[in-house]
C-alpha cells in the first residue's frame, strides 16, 4: 500500500490551513479503504519558516518539520505525460522522472490539456481571471481554498493556449498563491 504525504505550512509556531490538509486526509485515506478518524496534530518550532511532512496510511507514520525556503523559479519547460498522481504521494519517483535539466520546473501536460507542475497547481492570467486547469493532477489544498473563495475559476486549458497568458501563478501549501512575472515556457 502507498505510503502518503501531506506537507503543511507552518511559520512561528503557526500551522496555515489545516482544515484542508485534515480533509484531504481524511478523503485520501478512503480513498485507500480506511475509515477511521486520524486526527492531525503538530506542535511546530516556535521560530521560522518550516514544512511539516506528514507520512500516512492506516496510521501516522513519521512528522517531520523541515526549514523551509522559496525556491525561484523562472523558465518552465511543458511535459507531455500520461502519470496518474491523485493522491499525494511519499514518493515521488514518476513525476521526478518527468524533470528537465534544463528549466527550472515542468509544466505537465496530458491529453493535450495543461494540468499541473511538479510541485504545484499551477493557474493563468487571462486579462481577467486566474484560471486553473479542471483537470489537475493533485488537488492541492491551496488550490481548492482559493476556488471556494473565488479567486481562481477552473477551466480547460489546452497547451496550444498557454501563450496567450500575461501571467502564471504557482500555488500550494507552502508559496500559497506566487505569480511569476515573466516566466519563459519551451
Amino acid at each position: 500500500m502507498p505510503k502518503l504525504l501531506e506537507t503543511i505550512k507552518c511559520l512561528d509556531g503557526k500551522i496555515f490551513h489545516l482544515s484542508y490538509h485534515q480533509k484531504r486526509l481524511d478523503n485520501s485515506r478512503k480513498k485507500l479503504g480506511f475509515t477511521d478518524i486520524l486526527k492531525l496534530q503538530l506542535t511546530p518550532p516556535k521560530q521560522g519558516l518550516f514544512r511539516c511532512r506528514v507520512i500516512y496510511e492506516k496510521t501516522i507514520e513519521d512528522i517531520e518539520y523541515i526549514p523551509y525556503t522559496i525556491k525561484d523559479i523562472k523558465c518552465f519547460k511543458l511535459v507531455h505525460s500520461d502519470i496518474v498522481y491523485d493522491l499525494k504521494l511519499e514518493n515521488r519517483e514518476e513525476l521526478n522522472a518527468l524533470r528537465f535539466e534544463d528549466a527550472d520546473e515542468i509544466i505537465i501536460i496530458k491529453n493535450e490539456l495543461i494540468t499541473d507542475t511538479s510541485i504545484a497547481n499551477i493557474c493563468f492570467f487571462d486579462g481577467k481571471l486566474w484560471l486553473t486547469p479542471s483537470k489537475p493532477l493533485l488537488k492541492g489544498t491551496t488550490r481548492q481554498r482559493l476556488l471556494e473563495e473565488h479567486k481562481i475559476v477552473e477551466a480547460d486549458i489546452s497547451c496550444k493556449e498557454i501563450h496567450k497568458f500575461s501571467k502564471i501563478a504557482l500555488m500550494n501549501a507552502m508559496i500559497g498563491f506566487h505569480i511569476i512575472e515573466n516566466a519563459i515556457i519551451s
